[in-house]
């Protein structure tokens, strides 16, 4: 029997078994412990990455002061906030979405904002945006923009948060690699073929999973995942491939599947409130910082209500318009995300669409955030054991999640092109930029501008018509700010 989700006015058939699973609405939902488990296992598998990159990232770029981030305080951060905030979503929203840094904000970060600010200024700088987003959430405001989507965009959005998942797998296994040419800039492995034993395990790794995903194995992406894992790890122990950043021709990307030494660590919290407001207007313009905060925000508030959006129909909790139950607290808290990710020096944080995999495994509730949630704060003390998952592993479940999500285009009517061209846009231009902002934002303004010059204007909601402008001005920020600078 199909029970309806749980706040969506229809009651379940299916009485709760206990107080859990009456808060959680674990049986309300069609699930079962056992789902949420496993859901919340394989997310946190198909995140854990985000504790290793983020400090690769965020300690990679000196300040305007020439200070840099200590990576092991970078990543103990990185795991605390992500536990901390994936916890509190999951409590407060009963969703079954995780939290950890956005790569967008932290890469912005690390290029672009220290070379104007300190690191601790630029950490404030993310506190404020996520207090805007906060306020904007509050108030209804970001419910309200969310309303004027048209259904055929947030579907789109959906399609192109998979294609993008589906992207970010091939490359983290090298199976797409960037060419350094003109042309093509990117292409197949090295010299064009699967010349590596890591990417070739990414293969091996994602036939099985999708071998298992098809045959409606139960745990089927973690059999997959854990099974890939040792194979990794054998291949490590034979052939010694080390990692590709030492200059090992043929190595493992960001983690080696070997545990070398203790597996326990104890987290260095250094960085938990080393946040600075009082920015040095001699050498940062108000103006500057200005631009930083509207870049921060726009990124932010539309990437994850992008992400939000393509899981919870994938959840199967999102209604013929796009909404999900608690939609209002989860948007606040997505902004609590920031102001949390900017104090602790992690980066913002935000809802991360590998939560895909973990509901393709069968996670439906907050109960799976609460696992993900655990084994996050875990992973201050056993960095070691979590850096045994490679990421070529991890991305066999991301391309695997990335198709399922593609299968939402099926509800989109494309044979008007009005249609059509905005949702094509909005798809392909998520993978191609690596952000789902630009994304929304290229869906936005072509079905704004498409559906004016075709005789549609009137259909066209007033906030949405602000949100595209504003997208305008995001595109063409660089040159404003130069202008205003000037």
């Amino acid at each position: 029997m199909t029970t309806a989700p749980a706040d969506s006015g229809t009651p379940s058939t299916t009485a709760p078994r206990n107080a859990i699973d009456r808060f959680f609405s674990v049986t309300a939902r069609g699930s079962t412990f056992g789902a949420e488990i496993r859901g919340g296992l394989v997310t946190f598998v198909t995140m854990a990455y985000i504790v290793i990159l983020n400090p690769i990232i965020l300690s990679g770029s000196a300040d305007i002061d020439g200070n840099t981030l200590a990576f092991p305080a970078v990543g103990a951060a990185t795991a605390l906030a992500a536990g901390v905030m994936t916890i509190v979503f999951g409590l407060v929203t009963r969703l079954p979405f995780g939290f950890a840094s956005g790569l967008g904000i932290n890469a912005f970060l690390a290029f672009s904002v220290v070379g104007q600010v300190t690191w601790p200024e630029a950490m404030a700088l993310v506190v404020i945006n996520g207090l805007v987003i906060v306020l904007l959430a509050a108030t209804g405001l970001r419910k309200m923009i969310f309303d004027a989507v048209p259904l055929q965009l947030k579907l789109a959005i959906t399609v192109g948060i998979g294609l993008f998942i589906a992207f970010i797998g091939f490359v983290n296994s090298g199976f797409v690699t960037a060419t350094g040419e003109a042309s093509p800039p990117v292409g197949l492995g090295a010299g064009g073929s699967v010349a590596t034993v890591p990417t070739l395990l990414f293969v091996v790794t994602l036939v099985l999973t999708g071998i298992l995903v098809a045959l409606r194995v139960k745990g089927g992406l973690l059999i997959g995942l854990v099974t890939g894992t040792l194979l990794a790890v054998i291949a490590e122990a034979v052939w010694h491939l080390g990692a590709a950043a030492d200059g090992r021709a043929g190595g493992w990307g960001l983690t080696v599947p070997a545990l070398t030494g203790s597996p326990f660590a104890l987290p260095d919290l250094s960085l938990i409130g080393a946040v600075d407001f009082g920015f040095d207007l001699g050498r940062v313009s108000v103006v500057a910082l200005v631009m930083i905060v509207f870049t921060l925000v726009f990124s932010n508030f539309f990437d994850a209500m992008g992400t939000m959006t393509g899981l919870a129909k994938e959840a199967g909790l999102a209604d013929e318009k796009g909404d999900f139950p608690r939609i209002k607290p989860a948007l606040i808290v997505e902004g609590v995300g920031a102001v949390v990710g900017g104090a602790t020096s992690s980066s913002s944080n935000t809802v991360f669409i590998e939560s895909g995999a973990g509901i393709g495994e069968g996670a439906r509730t907050g109960l799976a955030n609460m696992v993900t949630g655990v084994m996050f704060l875990l992973a201050m003390f056993l960095t070691p054991l979590t850096s045994i998952v490679p990421t070529e592993i991890a991305a066999a479940a991301l391309v695997i999640v990335g198709a399922m999500m593609m299968a939402q285009i099926a509800h989109i009517d494309l044979t008007d092109f009005r249609v059509l061209l905005p949702v094509f846009l909005t798809a392909t231009v998520m993978p191609l930029t690596y952000s789902i902002a630009n994304g929304i934002g290229a869906g936005f303004v072509s079905w704004v501008v498409i559906q004016a010059f075709s005789g549609r204007a009137k259909q066209i909601s007033p906030l949405l018509w602000i949100v595209a402008g504003g997208f305008l001005i995001f595109f063409a920020r660089g040159p404003i700010q130069a202008l205003i600078g000037a």
